[in-house]
């Protein structure tokens, strides 16, 4: 079957891709014409995902899914969560002009709020919203773990080089791909929409 998933992040294409399998294609938004970003203006990651995942099926009427993810930080009252992925703000005069900068100016201002902290726990929470023939379900994937003192490794995207899951030495940068999506939050919530679509015979 197809779907389309909504979002600009080759990272999470890659990702998805890996963890979905033959049984479905998934296109992304370039593969349906759609340009440019789709506002996130929610102050949940519920409401955000589901935001997306209608704005795009409103327009295109084609069965989709989008997520969400938040990194919440005990230490800093469960931030950056909602705003993760633009946690240092952007610089309307052009100081940020990258995604690749605006993750490192994330992960840079993480780790200075967090410099003198006790407590390092955190966890990644991804939210899917599904919208298939008008309606929505969803799905929530959580993994706990802790932030690190300074990056290693050079893989993943976000803020991977900074977070160690639960029963791991390794920060998310550090594995493979396979290797994090056995135990990815992503991986998690995704696995329960594959759960989900694989149930109903008419879909495959």
């Amino acid at each position: 079957m197809e779907l389309v998933f909504v979002t600009n992040n080759p990272g999470k294409l890659r990702e998805i891709n890996n963890i979905l399998g033959d049984n479905f294609r998934l296109l992304s938004l370039a593969d349906i014409g759609f340009e440019g970003e789709i506002p996130e203006i929610h102050p949940t990651l519920e409401e955000n995902a589901s935001a997306k995942a209608f704005y795009i099926y409103d327009r295109f009427l084609k069965d989709c899914f989008a997520d969400d993810t938040g990194l919440e930080v005990e230490a800093l009252n469960n931030r950056p969560g909602v705003y993760s992925a633009r946690f240092a703000g952007k610089d309307e005069t052009g100081g940020i002009t990258s995604l690749e900068e605006q993750t490192a100016a994330n992960i840079d201002k993480l780790l200075g709020m967090l410099e003198g902290k006790k407590s390092r726990k955190a966890r990644f929470r991804t939210v899917i919203s599904l919208i298939m023939r008008g309606k929505e379900l969803r799905f929530e994937g959580i993994v706990n773990g802790a932030i690190i003192t300074k990056r290693r490794g050079s893989g993943g995207f976000g803020y991977d080089p900074v977070f160690i899951p639960e029963g791991s030495e390794l920060t998310f940068a550090e594995m493979d791909l396979a290797e994090k999506n056995r135990i990815s939050h992503r991986a998690r919530a995704f696995r329960k929409l594959v759960d989900y679509l694989s149930g109903i015979p008419d879909l495959m």
